[in-house]
């Protein structure tokens, strides 16, 4: 392991387990934010469908796809970034010195929801983690049990809320951000940016927050956008943050509920073009079913419209387990 990337705690708030949860003191905009909660209200007609006989029930007999071999990570160079996609939400960045996961998930099962595409890797062929960034607390990017396998020890930024969630786990600090906060960590900086989106573990949950991240490193920035329904955010997030290369969830934009709560691939084109990013690396899509959509729908609708607004030689398809220097 390198050495250790946090900085010494600030205004630490203590749990019953050794771990401290550090809040970033609020400035920057942090206070100015504007709610950008989904409701839970259902929407209209949701009650018309059949979600269990629909998706859940056939996706019980769909066998996994996907195969794990063992990953040949490339040397990077200083100014590169390294990106490996595991699926759904989770990423392994590297920096040539830095080895960060954001929203790791080997989970096979959300409850009673099939992981129908297998983990690009192997947990066990990680690199050292130096770094755990998780969005929010949605089952679907917060595993316990994989972040209890990655701990060692290492820092973990969550939202304000979500702290409570890991803190027992094994990580040596937890950095809670608000919006617009940002927390330096040797030579990176984290920052957590709006969404639209909620954040509860449970229906009653509503006090957790959540969010994108934009990693920089060298001059150069990634952002990781969690999830989120299309809102005016993106242009706000292209002015305040540099973005080079935006990972922008594209599938579930058809959930059971009826509720906006995820972009459609046509809007997450329109996020990319506000966020004013350079490429665009889709994701969240073709691993769990969480919608109505067929798996392979996202991706042939993002190519779609990627190809009618002339962008279509900025995005890049990844492929789970396969590095990707940029």
């Amino acid at each position: 392991m390198v050495a250790s990337l946090y900085a010494p705690p600030q205004v630490p708030i203590p749990f019953s387990k050794k771990t401290r949860v550090v809040r970033q003191a609020t400035a920057d905009g942090a206070e100015k934010k504007r709610s950008t909660r989904v409701t839970l209200k259902p929407g209209m007609a949701w009650h018309r469908r059949n979600f269990l006989a629909e998706v859940l029930i056939p996706s019980l007999f769909t066998k996994r796809s996907g195969e794990r071999a063992v990953p040949r990570f490339p040397k990077i160079r200083p100014g590169e970034f390294c990106i490996t996609w595991i699926g759904h939400a989770s990423f392994l960045i590297q920096t040539h010195d830095r080895n960060i996961l954001v929203d790791p998930n080997w989970a096979k099962w959300l409850k009673v929801i099939k992981r129908l595409k297998q983990p690009g890797i192997e947990l066990h062929h990680l690199p050292d983690i130096d770094l755990v960034l998780v969005t929010h607390a949605h089952f679907d990017h917060l595993d316990r049990r994989t972040l209890r396998r990655i701990a060692s020890d290492q820092p973990i930024v969550v939202p304000v809320g979500v702290g409570s969630l890991v803190h027992d786990l094994g990580f040596n600090i937890v950095h809670e951000l608000d919006y617009w906060q940002t927390v330096p960590l040797d030579a990176l900086k984290i920052s957590l940016t709006p969404c639209h989106h909620w954040g509860a573990r449970f229906l009653a949950d509503l006090h957790r927050g959540f969010g994108g991240f934009v990693i920089e490193a060298n001059g150069r920035s990634i952002f990781h956008c969690g999830d989120s329904a299309y809102f005016p955010g993106f242009k706000e997030i292209g002015e305040r943050h540099d973005v080079e290369i935006a990972l922008l969830p594209i599938g579930a934009y058809d959930p059971p509920s009826g509720r906006e709560v995820h972009m459609n691939p046509e809007e997450a084109v329109q996020a990319f073009l506000e966020l004013g990013a350079k490429k665009f690396v889709p994701m969240h899509y073709g691993t769990f079913r969480l919608g109505y959509e067929p798996l392979d729908e996202p991706l042939t609708r993002l190519l779609a419209r990627a190809r009618e607004a002339g962008i279509d030689h900025d995005v890049l398809v990844m492929t789970e387990g396969q590095p990707v220097v940029l």
